[in-house]
């Protein structure tokens, strides 16, 4: 408000200003045509006989001066000139102008073409001391002067008269023109004050309501980012119970049911080179199964004691993502026979002990998976590391698989790999065409929750 203030002041000042000018021009246009009219009655008589001459008598002269000098409106006549049609004086109450021609001006030849033209005239010194008025203001009219039988232009008259008429009018039109404008502007300024008053309000009002609603939102961030720390902080300490039950179930495997059957294939083993030793192991009725069940304990100790390494979890703390990935791929190697391709980046990364636990199980289970339903053909992965997260990717050229159906038949190893990746808050994506292969990239954040006991 403060600023459209001076910007309506002055939009008042230049209105009022232009309707003031205009306002003059039409009454000092009104007032001088109404004059000249008046003065157009008392001269026409006197050059009348311009009809038939081109110049006045020296009777017209003298009853022009003395209607000049006898008459009210000639009293209020400053100086008075009449003009022949071609620029010639005839008669001026001026000394030394008449006899004399000029070059026809704007004023004169509007007269000369039957108009009466009227302006507010500012005069010099010189013509101040050659009309004996000393006034810088005054009105000039121009008006054509007719003869009485064809009506036709025969002359013009120029003469000057005081302005305190006009502007007396026009100061008075000029004043109720200014009220009329500074009531308006000063109405639309109120009533741009009440606008911006109520939607100041408003606006005041909306901000109090919203820096509220912005408070309680950052309470309830707050809340969330708290809940969200808790619940990765359980969904951690859930992966590292996981993993302290894998390596018990590991070790209960070893030291129970591993040792049985070790003691179990021990036994067959003595019983049968006993018997061979005796020569009687043709002649027992269960001595040829006793081979057979010697090869199947053999074989199911061969897979438990697969399954308790797969269980259990080496001493990875002191690895780098790097080494940690390429002892993977090596076990691997060892087991399978099967070739992997490894390709590692930026090898001398830090990441905290859960990222190392995730990346073993994650490319653990991808290069099983691999193995198990593509043979391990044309595997690769591809492990790479930035500031703020570690990449690893594991490729393959098998058959591929559909991912719904896979889902819908219950294997669960797609959902363990997601759900170790995003517990740390990291990515998980699956590619997979049939006849194409199979892609898997994981994208883990080195800077998580609990980085400090990496």
């Amino acid at each position: 408000m403060l600023l459209s203030f001076p910007i309506l002041l002055c939009g008042t000042l230049v209105i009022g200003w232009w309707i003031g000018e205009q306002v003059q021009d039409s009454v000092v246009h009104r007032m001088g045509g109404v004059t000249a009219l008046y003065v157009g009655s008392f001269i026409a008589p006197h050059v009348q006989t311009l009809v038939d001459r081109d110049d006045l008598s020296a009777s017209d002269h003298e009853a022009l001066r003395s209607d000049l000098a006898n008459t009210p409106l000639g009293q209020k006549i400053v100086a008075l000139k009449i003009w022949r049609r071609d620029g010639y004086v005839l008669f001026s109450s001026a000394s030394g102008e008449s006899g004399r021609k000029f070059p026809i001006g704007e004023g004169l030849a509007e007269a000369l073409a039957g108009n009466i033209f009227s302006e507010i005239s500012e005069r010099s010194e010189e013509q101040q001391t050659q009309h004996g008025q000393p006034m810088q203001r005054l009105i000039e009219t121009y008006t054509p002067i007719h003869a009485d039988r064809t009506g036709g232009v025969i002359a013009a008259a120029e003469f000057y008269v005081k302005p305190d008429d006009v502007d007396r009018e026009a100061a008075a039109a000029q004043r109720r023109g200014w009220l009329l404008v500074a009531g308006a502007m000063l109405t639309m300024y109120l009533l741009l004050f009440a606008v911006v008053r109520r939607g100041s309000r408003t606006i005041i009002d909306q901000q109090d309501q919203l820096g509220d609603k912005v408070a309680q939102l950052t309470e309830v961030n707050q809340q969330n980012i708290q809940l969200q720390e808790r619940v990765m902080r359980a969904a951690e300490r859930a992966t590292a119970v996981n993993e302290d039950l894998l390596q018990r179930i590991s070790a209960d495997i070893h030291d129970g049911p591993g040792q049985d059957l070790g003691f179990a294939l021990m036994q067959l083993k003595n019983m049968d080179d006993a018997s061979a030793a005796e020569g009687t192991l043709q002649q027992l009725p269960w001595a040829k199964n006793l081979a057979p069940a010697r090869i199947a304990v053999q074989s199911a100790l061969t897979d438990l004691r697969a399954i308790s390494a797969d269980l259990d979890l080496p001493d990875i703390g002191r690895l780098a993502p790097a080494d940690i990935a390429e002892r993977v791929v090596r076990d691997f190697q060892v087991k399978t026979g099967c070739q992997v391709a490894l390709t590692a980046s930026n090898p001398a990364i830090a990441a905290s002990f859960r990222v190392k636990v995730t990346l073993y199980r994650l490319l653990q289970e991808s290069l099983a998976n691999a193995y198990r339903h593509a043979q391990g053909a044309d595997c690769r992965v591809a492990l790479s590391a930035s500031e703020d997260a570690l990449t690893l990717e594991i490729s393959d050229k098998g058959p591929g698989f559909d991912e719904e159906t896979a889902l819908a038949k219950g294997r669960f190893g797609l959902h363990g790999m997601r759900q170790r990746a995003e517990v740390l808050g990291g990515n998980f994506e699956l590619k997979t065409d049939a006849g194409v292969g199979t892609t898997i990239r994981v994208s883990l954040p080195l800077k998580s929750l609990g980085q400090a006991d990496a």
